[in-house]
């Protein structure tokens, strides 16, 4: 089963957190409202770990059972050769932060179950160390509870994803937090187990899909809950990074998948779908790109006005990391499988 429509959504997705990571004189930031949704943006990686469980449930939904050597070759063929290229791209103009300690901790993929270590080099790899944790569960999730229908699963998923809010936003609130920038932080936000919650939520609902849906025009639904995402994010001052927005996340996704009304048309655009296929290319190189041409268009052409240089970065962006999905991720994912 493939969900065209939803892919764009990626796309959506790994632009917030480019955005958010973007110098804060962007005209965005002096927008009053708009600033406060781009300042909590990086709740799309909240988003990718809910969709990612969803996702794999309609990918193997059929399965009897996952063969675990040909899982993990696959998962490991998808997203580690274009992991390597961030890394090899940050070290272009950031070589000095080098080390062998945090070369050997990026390329296992382990930095975020260390707090302090979990923004090491190339710092969008953190989310990695979140996924690697997610494949290393999920065939034995599928074979053994969702293929076989067994419901405790859910009991136990919902548990955890309760416990979860109430420690992250009890633990952001309590004088043990110091704030963005230190280890409490990293390990508040950036913590594989803190995440798991978010990967099982997208999980139930990938098998109620499966199950339950049936095509219809959701669009003033899917249209209401995006709009909910954003006065949530304008309005409610909770941590939002690590789960709790898996309340719209979830029905966002599911009706999106549903849906057969004109949303569904516009995202089911090729040069649409194609924006969501390179979304994992965007995110995880935007930080060496912004760093190797802003030292460009710093040194070389003295362009200094953020607005300015946020355009033309958008633009080589796009550009690099659809060249990357062509001749690099796809390639080496196609011959990693073989």
């Amino acid at each position: 089963m493939k969900i065209d429509q939803i892919t764009f959504t990626r796309f959506v997705a790994a632009m917030a957190i480019v955005i958010s990571h973007f110098n804060k004189d962007l005209f965005l930031y002096k927008i009053p409202y708009i600033s406060d949704v781009f300042l909590k943006a990086n709740v799309g990686v909240s988003y990718f770990f809910i969709l990612s469980g969803f996702i794999m449930i309609v990918a193997y939904h059929k399965k009897a059972r996952i063969d675990y050597k040909d899982f993990y070759r696959n998962r490991f063929a998808r997203i580690y050769p274009l992991y390597v290229v961030g890394l090899l791209l940050y070290l272009v103009t950031r070589y000095s932060d080098f080390s062998f300690y945090k070369a050997f901790l990026y390329l296992l993929g382990i930095q975020s179950w260390i707090p302090g270590k979990a923004l090491v080099l190339n710092f969008p790899g953190w989310s990695i160390s979140v996924e690697f944790l997610f494949y290393l569960l999920f065939p034995w999730l599928y074979n053994y509870f969702y293929s076989k229908g067994n419901k405790s699963i859910w009991v136990i998923a919902v548990l955890i994803w309760i416990g979860t809010q109430f420690f992250t936003n009890l633990y952001v609130n309590s004088h043990a937090y110091k704030g963005p920038h230190t280890m409490s932080h990293e390990f508040s936000h950036y913590f594989p187990l803190w995440h798991v919650n978010e990967f099982l939520i997208g999980n139930l609902a990938g098998l109620f899909f499966v199950n339950n849906h049936k095509e219809k025009n959701y669009d003033i639904a899917v249209s209401l809950i995006f709009i909910g995402i954003l006065l949530s994010l304008i309005f409610i001052p909770l941590n939002f990074h690590n789960g709790l927005m898996a309340l719209l996340f979830v029905p966002l996704i599911y009706l999106i998948s549903s849906n057969n009304g004109l949303l569904t048309k516009v995202f089911s655009l090729k040069p649409l779908e194609f924006l969501g296929e390179i979304s994992y290319a965007i995110y995880i190189i935007h930080i060496p790109v912004l760093y190797i041409l802003r030292s460009v268009l710093w040194d070389y052409f003295q362009v200094y006005q953020s607005n300015t240089v946020f355009w033309i970065y958008i633009l080589v962006l796009m550009v690099v990391s659809a060249f990357f999905y062509r001749f690099i991720e796809k390639p080496a994912r196609d011959y990693l499988k073989r």
